[in-house]
């Protein structure tokens, strides 16, 4: 147990759950899973949103595990995807900074409503919505930010799991939430976490950067 607590980093695991909580972003993804299960019981939205955050459990953990092999693959090094991973969770956090994020969610959830309502659980809510590309990108960069190694994948996945079950609490409060935080409130949140967000992917290029030799690496931060 000792060595355990020895291998575990807090700062690191604190980047990592805010990272994916910032990504994953479970407030913001409530009051969708309000209007794709609209009119459906009690019962049935917490199957459907059970079903969703187990499926988008799963294929973050296999993307965190094998996504590195599978960039190896096709020609992709660790510090390229670091870097456009890095620009691509910016990108995302300036959506939420400026609201554009959950405006586009809306429409996207607008747009498959009429065809998924009777089970969203795959598609939107596992995938995009939960599972999307800054949750895959973001569980590749962590990972490989422990090097790869049995108990770094471990905990980052353990992190991902408590993010994702925060999502699953988000949707059996979705409404007392909704009602609570009004729109004001979420868009504050919002904000908030999107300056994280961006705080965050730049550290990930500079890390990129670092690793390839165009930054030193003092650059690269605790």
């Amino acid at each position: 147990m000792l060595d355990l607590l020895d291998l575990v980093d807090m700062a690191f695991l604190i980047t990592a759950f805010v990272t994916l909580f910032v990504v994953i972003d479970p407030i913001g993804t409530a009051p969708l899973f309000l209007a794709l299960t609209q009119g459906m019981s009690a019962a049935r939205r917490r199957a459907i949103g059970l079903r969703a955050c187990v499926i988008a459990a799963v294929l973050l953990a296999l993307f965190g595990v094998a996504g590195e092999e599978f960039l190896r693959f096709i020609g992709i090094s660790m510090p390229a995807f670091q870097i456009a991973g890095g620009i691509l969770l910016f990108l995302t956090a300036l959506d939420m900074l400026f609201d554009r994020r959950s405006q586009r969610r809306a429409d996207h959830a607008d747009g498959t409503k009429g065809n998924l309502a009777d089970d969203p659980s795959v598609f939107p809510l596992a995938m995009p919505l939960i599972a999307g590309p800054g949750a895959m990108a973001s569980m590749v960069l962590l990972i490989g930010e422990t090097g790869r190694t049995v108990e770094g994948m471990a905990l980052v996945t353990g992190v991902m799991l408590v993010a994702v079950a925060l999502v699953f609490v988000a949707f059996l409060l979705a409404a007392p939430l909704e009602r609570v935080l009004r729109r004001t409130g979420t868009m504050v949140i919002s904000r908030l976490f999107g300056l994280l967000l961006a705080a965050l992917s730049v550290q990930f290029v500079l890390n990129g950067a670092s690793a390839i030799g165009v930054l030193p690496p003092t650059a690269i931060g605790p």
